[in-house]
């Protein structure tokens, strides 16, 4: 049978990654779609006026590109190093810099604060942004392996009429935008098993505020791969039995981090909220080919990479992801950074949930949490919290 294709960015022109990020994995920059974004149009005719809450090692808060954006201002910028927060300030065409995120997120002049900081910040960061009355986009993920955290950031979106929206990169990749498109259609069916994968070697560390990365337990970082299930169907996983592998990288030993985490790589394997079940695997330790991907197996089909097989009718036809407004590049991870900052800006200016919501987050991060608690105990089957709107 035929498979379908799904298309991809085709198109012509792409922006340059900065010799800063060029070297980690995942700032390689997409081919944008030049020729399509000459049919974007504009919901609103309203500027809104953006924070933009840290630069780090990989220039994070100007890679999504909000200040290329016709509806943004992008109006302060802070960093707790001066000289990164004015070259985050420069990226952004902003004068306005602050010396700490709080100083940012009092400013009343801001409607929304992109949290790009280091991640035990980003729960912290997002909650105090939502109390301030600014809509929030958090880079990942939502929170830093704290159940509490969780609780507590969900209970601030609830109490807000802001939205939050993490920008979980995979949900804007290719195969992953088809996968949710043709779900929500019904040509899918159910999802009866699922497979996301996150490799990202670390023979030597990468810089981090307080080595932050250095050592972490891989599945506090698990959703650029449990997007594959939760970003497809928007469903997530309800209990999980863990392994984990004792990583040889010296950097990696459990003497050697913060957390006193054994483990390079941890496989999980997750009973998800259709009752099927999905493979989820995070690892620090395995040179190689890198990067995000994932698989699917349906009642209709199987879809992996950029073709869907199974199908009854291989007619359907390609799915493209929308067009970016003129001037926003597709960007890092999969040509994804654009993608989600447009969404969060279109769902602020139309007053509607954006895609990857409050619960979608959760449910994306908070497994991977409790994943780690079972890898602990070597594979003890453990219950995961559910978060719905």
């Amino acid at each position: 049978m035929t498979p379908t294709k799904c298309e991809g960015d085709g198109a012509v022109g792409s922006a340059e990654a900065t010799t800063e990020t060029a070297a980690i994995q995942g700032f390689e920059q997409a081919v944008t779609d030049e020729a399509a974004a000459k049919s974007w149009r504009s919901v609103s005719d309203r500027k809104i006026r953006v924070g933009i809450a840290g630069y780090g090692v990989c220039g994070f808060g100007a890679a999504f590109h909000f200040q290329d954006h016709p509806n943004v201002t992008v109006a302060a910028v802070a960093d707790l190093d001066p000289d990164k927060c004015a070259e985050l300030a420069k990226k952004c065409r902003c004068e306005t810099m602050y010396p700490s995120c709080e100083d940012l997120i009092a400013d009343d002049s801001l409607e929304a604060i992109f949290v790009a900081t280091d991640a035990p910040s980003h729960a912290r960061l997002a909650i105090a942004s939502l109390n301030a009355g600014k809509h929030v986009a958090s880079a990942v993920p939502a929170v830093f392996g704290s159940l509490e955290d969780a609780d507590l950031l969900f209970d601030a979106v609830k109490a807000s009429d802001r939205k939050y929206m993490m920008f979980e990169t995979s949900y804007f990749h290719n195969d992953l935008y088809c996968m949710r498109e043709m779900y929500r259609a019904g040509d899918l069916g159910k999802v009866i098993y699922s497979e996301g994968e996150y490799w990202h070697y670390f023979g030597t560390p990468l810089d981090g505020h307080e080595g932050w990365r250095t050592g972490l337990p891989p599945q506090w970082y698990p959703t650029h791969a449990t997007a594959y299930y939760v970003g497809v169907t928007g469903g997530s996983f309800t209990e999980v039995s863990c392994m984990g592998m004792r990583s040889t990288v010296e950097h990696l030993q459990p003497e050697n981090n913060q957390f006193g985490n054994p483990f390079g790589t941890e496989i999980a394997l997750f009973r998800t909220s259709e009752g099927g079940m999905a493979r989820m695997a995070v690892s620090w330790d395995t040179p190689g080919e890198g990067g995000e991907r994932g698989r699917i197996r349906t009642e209709k089909g199987t879809f992996y990479g950029e073709f869907q097989s199974g199908k009854k009718d291989a007619t359907s036809p390609a799915i493209a992801r929308p067009p970016l407004p003129p001037g926003v590049a597709a960007g890092g991870h999969g040509g994804s950074h654009g993608y989600l900052m447009s969404e969060f800006i279109e769902a602020i200016l139309l007053n509607r949930k954006p895609l990857v919501d409050v619960a979608q987050s959760l449910n994306m991060t908070v497994s991977g949490i409790v994943a780690h608690q079972s890898a602990l105990k070597d594979g003890e089957l453990m219950n995961i919290p559910q978060y719905t709107l």
